[in-house]
């Protein structure tokens, strides 16, 4: 028994924010923003839009789009880093915005590479045979989580979901996931405040997003480059064999280097970050979508989607699409 994708969907808040307009905040410019990250613009989630707000619209149109209905959903799994509430999950919130009861519904949280661990456990329960159509998510509100003075890190982050519906097959889509995760490197890329720390950051206002980003670049470029690797060596393949290079969408630079490192064109790399921005969990899934939706990827490639995110984690899934 294996999983296979039938459906995907993304959805991406209304408003969207310009370099231009940061630069009238914040001492930068469009051309110091998009030399450094690639982005030019980024969707931000409006103050009374949540993450599951985000993730049911994202997970509708992934349903449509596999032309499956709330009653044939049995599993539920999303990955963010900004849930509405601490409990319940934003898995229980959509799965009653969706109308479905019963199935498991959870989310996990490993930053940037949450939607690729939620879809590999959500391959896991397909492939053990105890779910048949699972809905999984990638959403995240980070821009609520920002300190918009800091140019280092408000530059970069913004909002949106995407999701894929994966049903039972009896050939393979979902070839091989590959999850890593290294807890020494935490303080490189945190958000430093929480429930048990007593939100003490919150209540005076310095909670936000931390990142050391030349710290972040290195391991980030050096972690992925050894996971594509590792990931090809597994299911003995070639570079030559990947159709599509999925990655997430968190610097131009280190996108551009990943696919330098292993020989890989950037023409054959989806890239969204100069509409997206980094998205986090949701960068991946909006990518996969894009490139679905716009007809560049078709039934039958090879698609191998990575990302990395704070912890650090990071994580591969590779695709026969």
């Amino acid at each position: 028994m294996y999983s296979k994708i039938a459906g995907t969907g993304s959805y991406l808040p209304e408003k969207i924010l310009t370099n231009a307009d940061i630069a009238k905040f914040v001492d930068t410019s469009d051309e110091w923003i998009k030399t450094r990250t690639g982005i030019s613009q980024r969707h931000i989630a409006a103050e009374d839009e949540t993450t599951t707000d985000l993730a049911e619209a994202a997970a509708r149109s992934a349903m449509a789009d596999a032309g499956v209905e709330p009653k044939d959903i049995d599993l539920i799994c999303v990955g963010t880093a900004t849930p509405d509430f601490l409990f319940p999950n934003v898995g229980t919130l959509l799965q009653e915005r969706l109308g479905i009861h019963g199935c498991p519904a959870f989310s996990v949280e490993a930053a940037c590479s949450g939607f690729i661990y939620a879809l590999s456990m959500a391959d896991k329960f397909v492939r053990l045979g105890e779910a048949k159509c699972a809905l999984v998510v990638g959403a995240d509100t980070l821009s609520k989580m920002v300190d918009w003075k800091d140019r280092a890190t408000c530059v970069l982050f913004a909002d949106g979901a995407g999701a894929v519906v994966l049903k039972a097959a009896t050939e393979p889509g979902i070839m091989s996931t590959r999850l890593h995760a290294d807890g020494r490197y935490k303080d490189l890329l945190l958000y430093n405040d929480g429930v048990s720390k007593g939100f003490k950051k919150v209540r005076d206002g310095t909670a936000a997003v931390q990142m050391k980003g030349s710290e972040v670049y290195k391991f980030a470029v050096n972690t992925l480059g050894q996971l594509v690797t590792e990931t090809l060596s597994a299911n003995n393949i070639s570079q030559a064999e990947i159709d599509w290079l999925i990655p997430h969408q968190a610097n131009i630079r280190i996108i551009e280097a990943i696919a330098k490192r292993i020989d890989m064109p950037m023409d054959r790399v989806i890239v969204t970050i100069a509409g997206h921005g980094n998205t986090s969990a949701a960068s991946v899934p909006l990518a996969l979508d894009a490139g679905i939706k716009d007809g560049r990827i078709r039934r039958g490639q090879l698609l191998l989607l990575e990302a990395f995110g704070g912890g650090f984690t990071w994580g591969s899934a590779l695709i026969r699409y």
